[in-house]
C-alpha cells in the first residue's frame, strides 16, 4: 500500500508560503478512508481477526464425554496470541446439576511441574541459582543412595528425570496421602536405592520436583505455595487457580474426582489431599486460567502487558529436550501419532506430532486427568482438564482439534482410542487371569499365622505393622491412613493385602522371607497387576522386622 501511494508519481505534499500542505489527492484518499475503509485498514483488520474454532466442536466434546463416561470437562484453545475458547461441558458431579463451567476447578496433577521449573527458572534470571550449579550449594543437607550422585546432582536435574531412581520410587510418601511433610521427604530420599546409573535413564519420578520445591523456598525465602501464586499465577492473571492441592475441597466451584470402580464410574468419597506433593502436581485450575498460561509459555515467557515473567532463555531451556525417551511403535489403532523424536525438558515433554514439535504434559490424581498440548510452531495450545480417570478422552479429543489446525489427513481419534482402550481391557482381564491361575491354593503358610505379624520398617518409607487380630491379619502403612486393609494368604508366604479403602484399586503382593532360623528376615511387596499405578512404589520398599524391644 505504501509503495502504490509513494511510488505513483504524484506529489503528497504541496508548499506554500513554506507550510507543508495536503494535497487535493491525498485529501480525498483520506476522506475514502472514512467513508468506505481503507485497503491498509481491512487488512490490518484481518491480522487481528480470531481463527476459526474447529466445527461442531460441542458435538465433538459430547461425543469423547460419552463415549469414555467422562461427567465434566474443561476445554482451552489458543491460537496466534488469542484465547478462541474457554469453556467448560458437563457436571461438576456425578447425580447433582451443577455444571462446569470456564472457572471450574480441576487437579491438573503434574502439570504443576512446569510452574516448578518455570519458577526456578525466574530464580536463575536473577542470578540466585544456576541451572547447572550443584543442588548442594543451595541445600548441603540433599543426598542421594550414592555420595557421588548427591555431590553431582545440579538443579536442573531435578526437573527432568534422570537422576537414577526408578519409576515412581518414593511416591508411598506422597500417596495416598501421608503426613510424611517435604522437609522429612528431603531426609528419607538419601534412602531409596537407584534403579540405574545417574543420567543414563528416563525414569519419571515426583520426588525431585518435591526437591526442587525445597530448593525454592531455601533460595527465595517463600514456601513454593507462596511463590508460584504470587510470583507466578497473579501475574498471569490466573485469578481462580490455586497452588494447594489441599485447598481442592474448600473451592465452591470445583469439579469432583470420578473413577472407575467395578464396571462403573463414581464419585470418589472424600478429597483428602496432603500438601507434601504441590511442586509436583498440587495445583488447581480452569480453562480460563490455563488459556492464559499456555499464551505465556507460547510467547517464550512474555505477559499480556509486554513485559517477561521469565526470560526466553530460560523458557528456551525449560522446552530443551535434556533427557531422551526411547520411542515405541504406536499402539495399531494410533499409527498417525507416530513420534520422530521424544524426550522431555525441564518439567515439560518434547516430542513431535505429525513432524510439528510439541511441548505437553500430562497429569493424574485420582478421579482427574488433564493435558496440556503446545505447538510453537503453530502457535497453538489446547488444554484439557476432566473428572475422570480417561486419558483416552483427552487424547482423542487434542488431537482431532490438533487436526483440524494441522489441515491433516481425516482420522477418527474418538474411535481409535475407543478401540484401544477395549484392547487394553481384554489384555487387563487375561493378565489377571493368569495371575490367579498361577496361584498354588494347595500350599500353606511356612508359620503360624500370628507370627506374621509385627512392627516392620523400611530405611525410605518408614514402619508398617501387621496385627493379628479375630484369627486374621491386617497391614498398616503408619504414615498413609488409607493404606490399611486384610492380608489374605495367596500361597506359600505370599499374601495378598487387600485395602479396605477399594477406590484405591492397589491391592499388593506381601512375601515373607525366612532366615536358617525359620524367623522372618525381610518382607517385600508387589502391585497385584500392572494396572495398579506407578506411584504405588511397593516394589521399592524392603521391609525389615522391628526387635521387639526396639518397639
Amino acid at each position: 500500500m505504501r509503495k502504490n501511494l509513494l511510488g505513483s508519481g504524484k506529489s503528497l505534499v504541496v508548499f506554500r508560503n513554506g507550510v507543508a500542505r495536503l494535497s487535493t489527492a491525498v485529501l480525498i484518499f483520506i476522506l475514502g478512508i472514512f467513508l468506505t475503509g481503507s485497503p491498509l485498514l481491512a487488512e490490518t483488520q484481518k491480522a487481528v481477526k480470531k481463527p476459526a474454532l474447529p466445527p461442531n466442536l460441542d458435538l465433538l466434546v459430547n461425543r469423547v464425554m460419552k463415549t469414555f463416561e467422562v461427567p465434566g470437562l474443561s476445554l482451552a484453545i489458543v491460537k496466534d496470541g488469542q484465547v478462541l475458547l474457554a469453556k467448560g461441558y458437563g457436571v461438576k458431579k456425578l447425580g447433582e446439576s451443577a455444571p462446569v463451567d470456564s472457572r471450574t476447578l480441576f487437579g491438573i496433577a503434574s502439570n504443576s511441574k512446569v510452574f516448578t521449573a518455570t519458577a526456578l527458572g525466574m530464580l536463575v534470571d536473577e542470578g540466585k541459582i544456576r541451572w547447572d550449579a550443584p543442588v548442594v550449594d543451595y541445600m548441603p543437607e540433599f543426598q542421594m543412595y550414592d555420595p557421588s550422585v548427591s555431590r553431582e546432582i545440579m538443579v536442573k536435574d531435578l526437573l527432568c528425570h534422570r537422576c537414577g531412581l526408578g519409576l515412581g520410587a518414593g511416591d508411598l510418601m506422597l500417596w495416598p496421602a501421608s503426613d510424611i511433610n517435604r522437609k522429612e521427604i528431603l531426609k528419607r530420599v538419601r534412602y531409596i536405592k537407584p534403579a540405574s546409573s545417574f543420567r543414563t535413564t528416563y525414569a519419571y519420578n515426583n520426588i525431585m520436583f518435591v526437591m526442587a520445591g525445597e530448593l525454592l523456598e531455601r533460595v527465595s525465602g517463600q514456601p513454593w505455595e507462596d511463590f508460584v501464586r504470587e510470583k507466578i499465577q497473579k501475574p498471569v492473571g490466573m485469578n481462580y487457580s490455586n497452588t494447594r492441592c489441599a485447598l481442592v475441597d474448600k473451592e465452591t466451584n470445583v469439579a469432583w474426582p470420578h473413577i472407575p470402580l467395578e464396571g462403573k464410574v463414581v464419585p470418589v468419597k472424600s478429597l483428602y489431599l496432603t500438601d507434601n506433593v504441590n511442586p509436583a502436581g498440587g495445583i488447581n485450575s480452569c480453562a480460563e486460567d490455563m488459556a492464559k498460561w499456555m499464551l505465556v509459555l507460547l510467547n517464550q515467557g512474555k505477559l499480556g502487558d509486554g513485559s517477561q515473567l521469565v526470560s526466553e532463555k530460560a523458557v528456551n531451556e525449560i522446552t530443551t529436550i535434556a533427557t531422551s525417551i526411547p520411542i515405541s511403535k504406536p499402539a495399531p489403532e494410533l499409527v498417525p501419532a507416530a513420534m520422530n523424536f521424544n524426550g522431555y525438558g525441564l518439567g515439560l515433554r518434547i516430542r513431535d506430532y505429525r513432524r510439528y514439535k510439541v511441548w505437553t504434559h500430562t497429569g493424574g490424581l485420582e478421579g482427574y486427568v488433564s493435558q496440556v498440548w503446545l505447538m510453537p510452531e503453530i502457535g497453538l495450545g489446547v488444554t484439557i482438564l476432566t473428572n475422570q480417570e480417561s486419558t483416552a478422552a483427552f487424547a482423542a479429543l487434542t488431537n482431532q482439534i490438533v487436526d483440524y489446525y494441522l489441515k491433516a489427513p481425516e482420522f477418527d481419534w474418538v474411535e481409535a482410542y475407543k478401540k484401544f482402550t477395549e484392547r487394553n481391557a481384554q489384555r487387563s482381564k487375561e493378565e489377571l487371569d493368569k495371575i490367579y491361575a498361577s496361584r498354588k491354593k494347595e500350599t500353606k503358610p511356612s508359620l503360624p499365622i500370628q507370627e506374621y505379624a509385627g512392627l516392620y520398617q523400611d530405611d525410605w518409607y518408614g514402619e508398617v505393622e501387621i496385627k493379628y487380630e479375630n484369627g486374621e491379619l491386617t497391614m498398616q502403612f503408619k504414615h498413609s491412613p488409607e493404606l490399611y486393609g486384610k492380608l489374605e494368604h495367596w500361597h506359600y508366604d505370599t499374601f495378598v493385602a487387600r485395602w479396605f479403602d477399594r477406590e484405591l484399586r492397589a491391592d499388593a503382593f506381601v512375601t515373607f522371607y525366612l532366615n536358617h532360623e525359620g524367623a522372618i528376615s525381610e518382607v517385600k511387596m508387589l502391585p497385584f497387576s500392572s494396572d495398579v499405578d506407578f506411584s504405588y512404589d511397593y516394589q521399592d520398599l524392603l521391609l525389615k522386622p522391628v526387635p521387639r524391644d526396639k518397639k
